[in-house]
Order: C-alpha cells, then sequence, then structure tokens
C-alpha cells in the first residue's frame, strides 16, 4: 500500500498533466470506488470543475477542484492512467474522466480497493475521511509531548500506534518498521514503556526517513508504481523491512520477521530493545 512518500510522488506527477484540466465527462465502471456521494451523484457533481491544485492529506490524494476536494486513496495497487478517449476500456480501469483536451484520465485498480471521495470544499476537514486524521509527519505541532501523550497510558505495541492514523497519518508498514530501526525500539514494546526523549527519536527518525524516502521517489514494491508506472527508488535504501535473515549492518544479528497486529514486522533483535 502507498504510503506518504510515495502518495506525494503521485501527486507531484499529476501536477505536472492535468492542472487547469477542465472534467467535461465522468464515466463509473465500478461503483464500489466511489465512496462518496452515491455514483450518479459523483458524476454529476463533477463535471465542468476545473483542477486548480493536487495535494496530500495523510495517504490520500487531494485534487482541488472549483466547488469541490477530490479525494483518492490508491489502497494496495491503485494507479492513474492517461488514454485517449476512444482507447478501448479495459479490465481494471473502473472510473474515467474525459478533459476538456479529450485526454481520458483513468483509475486504474486490479484489486478494487480503491476510494474516492468528492467532498464540498466548506466540509472537507469536518467530514470523514479527513476528520479523523492525525497530524502529519512535517506538522510542527508533531512534538514529543504531542505523541508521549498519546501513547503512554497505552498498553499495546508501539508498531500498533504508529500505524494509528489517527495520532500521525501517512506512515504505514514499511516505514514503520525503518522508523523503529532507526530508534532503536522494539516493535512489540508496550507504549506504556515508552519515554518522552524516546517519541522525540521517533519523530526526528519520522522526519529523516520519510523525507529521504520523498526525495527517492518513494519505495516500489511489489506491484505499486505511481502514475504511468513511475517507480521509486527508496526500497534500495530500506534497512530492515524485507530484509529477513540478512545481515544488520550495524551489529552483525540477524534479521528476523515476525507478525504484529497482523502485519509482517521485521526487526534487529540486538539493535532494538
Amino acid at each position: 500500500m502507498p504510503e506518504k512518500p510515495e502518495v506525494i510522488t503521485v501527486a507531484k506527477s499529476l501536477k505536472t498533466k492535468i492542472l487547469g484540466r477542465e472534467i467535461i465527462h465522468c464515466n463509473v465502471y465500478w461503483d464500489n470506488i466511489i465512496a462518496y456521494p452515491t455514483t450518479d451523484e459523483f458524476q454529476k457533481k463533477i463535471v465542468h470543475q476545473k483542477i486548480h491544485d493536487i495535494t496530500t492529506r495523510g495517504k490520500f490524494i487531494v485534487m482541488i477542484l472549483d466547488d469541490y476536494d477530490l479525494l483518492v486513496h490508491l489502497r494496495m495497487e491503485g494507479k492513474f492512467l492517461f488514454r485517449g478517449k476512444s482507447d478501448e476500456i479495459t479490465k481494471h480501469e473502473h472510473v474515467e474522466l474525459i478533459f476538456d483536451n479529450g485526454e481520458s484520465f483513468r483509475y486504474h485498480d486490479v484489486r478494487k480497493f480503491g476510494k474516492m471521495y468528492l467532498i464540498p470544499k466548506e466540509k472537507i476537514h469536518q467530514m470523514k475521511p479527513l476528520s479523523e486524521l492525525g497530524l502529519e509527519f512535517d506538522d510542527t505541532s508533531l512534538t514529543s509531548e504531542y505523541l508521549y501523550d498519546k501513547i503512554h497510558k497505552r498498553n499495546i505495541p508501539i508498531k500498533t500506534v504508529l500505524l494509528d492514523q489517527s495520532i500521525i497519518t501517512g506512515i504505514g508498514n514499511i516505514y514503520v518498521d525503518e522508523i523503529l530501526y532507526m530508534s532503536h525500539i522494539h516493535p512489540l514494546r508496550k507504549c506504556s514503556l515508552i519515554t518522552k526523549k524516546e517519541c522525540d527519536r521517533i519523530i526526528q527518525n519520522t522526519r529523516v526517513i520519510l523525507n529521504k524516502a520523498i526525495q527517492a521517489g518513494g519505495t516500489t514494491i511489489r506491484s505499486f508504481t505511481s502514475s504511468e508506472g513511475i517507480h521509486g527508488l527508496f526500497q534500495h535504501e530500506l534497512l530492515v523491512h524485507g530484509k529477513e535473515g540478512n545481515i544488520c549492518s550495524v551489529c552483525g544479528d540477524k534479521i528476523i520477521k515476525i507478525r504484529v497486529g497482523g502485519r509482517g514486522t521485521s526487526y534487529c533483535p540486538k539493535c532494538q530493545i
């Protein structure tokens, strides 16, 4: 699933291609992609909207239109494709926007897990899903005090909490493994045992790792690529995630893999305590 760096990469790519375009027609071929409003309303309301900006919030791509914000969550395998409007719609192309220049902009998703929301601009921060999200990794309000206050009374693994999008939004399984490795914290350590100093370490490493990943265009693993197959390079920088069986570059011990909250989790048993 794409995390913050990958979502930013997609948004940056799209900004070079579709800013200023007006949507003149919309086709939805798989209704479940449209989370809000109804499919019929979505198709009617998005027509004649112009794309003014593209940004992100958590793992959502946010397209700023005239009267609405279009939120897109790519989930496991969603991506955007550009085609001619007369080109055949293929099996996994589920939503199509036709632009004023005749271009067909298509949402492609093999697993059909992706979601789209078309929300009035004035309600964007009061309605789900954005109203449920926590702080961004680069928000100045994300401090050791904030994180400590959110976690210190909870008796669950630190990894589980860092995956909670209502606390810090945008980071998922890949980057949490890397953050905890760099912070020398075991993924199963209970939140109630995490100190304020360790919270500061987590935040600083979150910023370092995500900024490096953004500069590298994100991490390309499994089937994820950004629009039109743009590949990230940060997978070459990963130190623990997906490296089980390899030797830790710091201590020489073997990286192992366990499951935390149902998620595959890689860590060094010697460096992370």
